[in-house]
């Protein structure tokens, strides 16, 4: 039998779950930089995909609104991945052998650091849920194998040790 630290229960959250701040590469300076809702956002009400951002970069003081009618989620994991409201690189992502890994922030990344070094990976029952693609499952096939674990807990560390260095 499984001891909890190697047990993962999908918790049935989807990428929308993630998007409320989204750390990326700033364009002007490099370093980190935040993409969050902008502040004067009059209707909380809606999608959250759909709300209006601001870019942020505490190092050179950039700052850039968008409003969020148009979003680009990543498709794939060949390239490096963009945030859905600016196309800026994402900071938290790292090339591995099999594919690009990333997050959106530190959140997204730990419930893929937990997916992965998980022995038994229990998910949701498709029947007591209207979710029934969450973020773990469209997890690229790559991730999910678990003789895979060695090199995308690499990458996570290495993703981990980008934030630190910055």
């Amino acid at each position: 039998m499984a001891t909890f630290s190697e047990r993962f229960r999908d918790p049935r959250s989807t990428e929308n779950d993630f998007i409320g701040l989204i750390m990326v590469r700033c364009p002007g300076c490099w370093k980190a930089a935040r993409v969050v809702p902008a502040p004067e956002d009059a209707d909380p009400g809606g999608r959250i995909l759909f709300r209006p951002r601001r870019l942020v970069c505490r190092h050179c003081g950039l700052s850039r609104e968008r409003n969020g009618r148009c979003v680009a989620l990543a498709a794939g994991t060949a390239e490096p991945a963009t945030d859905p409201y600016f196309g800026i690189p994402l900071w938290l992502q790292a090339e591995t052998r099999h594919g690009w890994l990333w997050a959106y922030n530190l959140e997204h990344l730990d419930l893929i650091r937990q997916f992965v070094q998980a022995t038994l990976r229990q998910r949701a029952p498709w029947y007591d849920t209207g979710r029934k693609m969450t973020l773990v499952a469209r997890l690229p096939a790559w991730v999910k194998r678990a003789h895979n674990r060695d090199d995308i807990l690499r990458a996570v560390s290495r993703i981990h040790a980008s934030l630190v260095a910055a």
